[in-house]
């Protein structure tokens, strides 16, 4: 049988709160970043996911809109915007000519570069703030 959780007490408020502003915190210094260079907060999580994608350097459409939790359609529209700025480019794959593989170009890789450097350096910053609450849910 499934023990029942307990009631929160004012302690896990203050622990999901305090988590809850740290997020926020470097969630509103990357935006600033993003836009300090240029680009929208979404154009450079779109980089970043290109770039960090697991066991290749290009993603799909689809494997974008999973890990930026957003719609299909919103995510060609992201693409074509940053298309149009030169940082990314659409190939059809070789290996499945119905498949799209979406890439960084140079212009894109350089971007991404200069922001991970900045992104790192506040993470640094936060070293010891930003802990996941310890609430038992």
């Amino acid at each position: 049988m499934k023990k029942p959780a307990r009631d929160l007490v004012k302690a896990d408020f203050e622990q999901l709160s305090e988590f809850r502003y740290q997020m926020r915190r470097f969630e509103r210094f990357s935006e600033q970043a993003a836009q300090g260079e240029g680009i929208t907060p979404l154009q450079y999580l779109l980089l970043l996911h290109i770039k960090g994608y697991p066991l290749r350097e290009w993603a799909t459409i689809g494997e974008l809109a999973e890990r930026l939790q957003a719609q299909h359609h919103g995510v060609v529209a992201l693409v074509s915007r940053c298309e149009a700025l030169e940082l990314v480019a659409r190939r059809v794959s070789e290996r499945d000519r119905r498949q799209v593989e979406v890439h960084l170009l140079p212009a894109g890789e350089k971007l991404l570069a200069r922001l991970a450097e900045l992104h790192r350096a506040e993470l640094k910053s936060l070293d010891g703030a930003f802990t996941i609450p310890q609430i038992d849910l």
